[in-house]
């Protein structure tokens, strides 16, 4: 497997270590449950330095974004400005999502999944970005820093980052020396996504845990995630599912004259599904992927599902057929069993608040 700059730190925690998209990464250092709490109530930290950070630089660099990305590039007119995105085949099925920042210039940074990477570097080829050069950063780790303390936790422990990200907006980054600080997560909470040299990661995270943050592993991730109705590629979405049937229809720009891989497809089809939350209304079970969720006009599947530590039940994200609305009363196939559920649109918990 492939390993992080922080596997030292994570071993000497005690984590479970286990085995993701290729990568030796902690999947807790003792309580999941725990772990969630911190990053809802104060604060937590992951390494997701397996994920990939690809700078494209050049004069052609905004123009091939533009033909590459379903979301609205010219939208990017500020420095530091993020958007999330995804990359679509002709038939308008995902290829991947991912968040791009424009830097300043002609300098573009993108970070995509790891489980995609190799992926997403042969398409990102196939495409030819003339007058545009394509770097991907190994050399850099990645650090999430997520919670509602995150940000004075960060500046507590790195002191040097404070200047430049304070200022920073939601879904806007900075550079603070050697590193991009962005105000973006996969968690719901406010915090930070740091992208710094992979020989600083070690001493950032543990200047971090002293400054109070928690080391948080994959498990606890996927609940964050899940509460704020984040999908999560390969499971929730994938090359034969598009954005209009995941629920994110709000990240595909169908409005402007720009063209882009995969628009045909999504203007002259309609989907046949979309995506809704479900609460398990009582007890007798948890909701997990694949289960079949029967309504009174059809069926569908829970694409991710697990238990929610903070709304203290199960919750899930499925695709349906498309005419399914909240409020709606579903049963779910759970082992040998039909449970009650309750359709709700995500996200189910947000800065620390339940939505639904």
């Amino acid at each position: 497997m492939l390993q992080t700059p922080l596997i030292d730190a994570h071993r000497r925690a005690g984590a479970k270590l286990v085995e993701f998209a290729g990568w030796e990464l902690p999947l807790h250092y003792g309580s999941q449950i725990d772990e969630h709490h911190a990053v809802r109530r104060a604060a937590g930290m992951f390494d997701t330095s397996h994920m990939l950070a690809l700078d494209l630089e050049g004069e052609g660099a905004r123009a091939f974004l533009a033909r590459a990305l379903a979301n609205n590039v010219g939208r990017l007119t500020k420095p530091g400005k993020a958007l999330y995105s995804c990359m679509l085949r002709e038939d308008g099925g995902i290829l991947d999502d991912l968040i791009v920042h424009f830097v300043r210039g002609d300098l573009f940074r993108v970070v995509v999944n790891a489980a995609t990477a190799d992926k997403d570097l042969a398409w990102f080829a196939s495409l030819g970005p003339a007058g545009a050069a394509l770097r991907p950063r190994r050399d850099l780790a990645m650090i999430a820093v997520q919670g509602p303390q995150a940000r004075e936790r960060t500046w507590d422990a790195l002191p040097a980052l404070r200047a430049a990200s304070e200022p920073l907006e939601a879904f806007f980054g900075a550079q603070a020396g050697a590193a991009f600080v962005s105000r973006t997560g996969y968690t719901g909470e406010d915090g930070f996504e740091l992208l710094l040299p992979a020989a600083q990661a070690e001493d950032a995270w543990q200047r971090l845990e002293r400054a109070g943050v928690r080391p948080c592993g994959l498990g606890a991730r996927d609940t964050l995630r899940l509460e704020a109705g984040m999908n999560l590629y390969g499971q929730d979405m994938d090359e034969h599912t598009t954005p209009l049937e995941c629920g994110l229809g709000w990240t595909v720009d169908l409005e402007s004259a720009r063209d882009f891989v995969g628009k045909r497809a999504l203007a002259t089809q309609l989907p046949a599904r979309t995506q809704l939350g479900l609460v398990l209304a009582g007890r007798g079970g948890v909701l997990r992927a694949h289960q079949r969720v029967h309504l009174a006009h059809g069926e569908g599947e829970i694409t991710s599902g697990s238990f929610s530590p903070t709304l203290q039940t199960s919750i899930a994200l499925a695709r349906l057929p498309v005419r399914t609305a909240p409020g709606e009363t579903a049963q779910v196939e759970v082992r040998d069993k039909q449970l009650p559920a309750r359709l709700v649109r995500p996200p189910f918990v947000r800065h620390g608040r339940i939505l639904v």
